[in-house]
């Protein structure tokens, strides 16, 4: 609790610093961002574009795949092939980062170029679905867990009805099962949005408002990486920028978690 009173305190301080000299409606507003080029604009929609795009496209990857992966797991797979399944998914989630942005940038870029030649060298699209690899684990491993936590009871009146594995799986466990899914889909989400090094590496360094996967463009946590590495004097705006945009950053994923408690508690079944 304490570190993050501190964080926040942190980047309140020196975003109002920031918004002393930069309205707030121009930073929200403004569709440019050059904080570091000679014509300055400062404003954020360009890196939240980019951040939400390769979110999406990380999402389209791993909300279905994680969710039948777990789907299977807990109603269909035989113990053995789940106790050899579901950690071999984890361990996914325990690979250094910049091992995958170097693996979007030398291996998935150029195998989507053999399908889509005008595909520029960094772009969101292979940063994506990368990310949405990235955070299989997330979806499958919760998701499952959820499901697993699912009374027996339930299953077995389903098939006293004569309904089939799937389709008690699909009609009995899976909307018993919402809320703990619900968490782990945010958890996921803010995940894809925190992401740093996989867009970093290969989604582009420019900023660019932009909706199109296919396109390069710089996400919010890849601007401030690009802006930490030292080279800006500590206490001008072009430094300040950084907190400004981590706070942004902040509010979208404390919105994210404050969706996620809600539907929590909202369809969350106690048995």
């Amino acid at each position: 609790m304490a570190t993050t009173i501190a964080i926040l305190a942190i980047l309140l301080y020196e975003s109002i610093l920031f918004f002393r000299q930069v309205p707030l409606w121009k930073f929200i507003t403004d569709t440019q961002w050059t904080p570091l080029f000679d014509d300055k604009h400062y404003g954020i929609l360009p890196l939240i574009s980019g951040t939400l795009v390769t979110t999406v496209v990380a999402l389209l990857i791993a909300v279905p795949t994680g969710t039948i992966a777990a789907i299977y797991l807990s109603e269909f797979a035989p113990v053995v092939v789940r106790e050899i399944v579901k950690p071999a998914l984890e361990l996914l989630a325990g690979i250094p980062t910049v091992v995958y942005g170097y693996f979007a940038l030398l291996f998935v870029t150029p195998l989507l170029q053999v399908f889509l030649p005008d595909l520029p060298g960094f772009n969101m699209l292979s940063a994506g679905i990368i990310i949405g690899i990235m955070i299989i684990p997330y979806v499958s491993s919760l998701s499952e867990d959820a499901m697993r936590a699912v009374p027996s009871y339930l299953r077995e009146g389903s098939y006293a009805t004569g309904a089939t594995r799937l389709q008690t799986a699909l009609r009995v466990v899976l909307p018993a099962s919402i809320s703990g899914i619900s968490a782990a889909y945010i958890l996921a989400i803010s995940r894809a949005v925190g992401e740093t090094m996989v867009v970093a590496i290969a989604a582009g360094g420019q900023p660019n408002l932009t909706w199109n996967p296919m396109e390069p463009a710089q996400t919010m946590t890849a601007y401030i990486v690009s802006v930490s590495l030292g080279d800006l004097p500590h206490g001008s705006l072009e430094y300040e920028t950084i907190f400004a945009v981590g706070l942004t950053l902040l509010l979208i994923t404390l919105s994210f978690n404050i969706i996620g408690h809600f539907l929590t508690k909202r369809y969350r079944e106690i048995y």
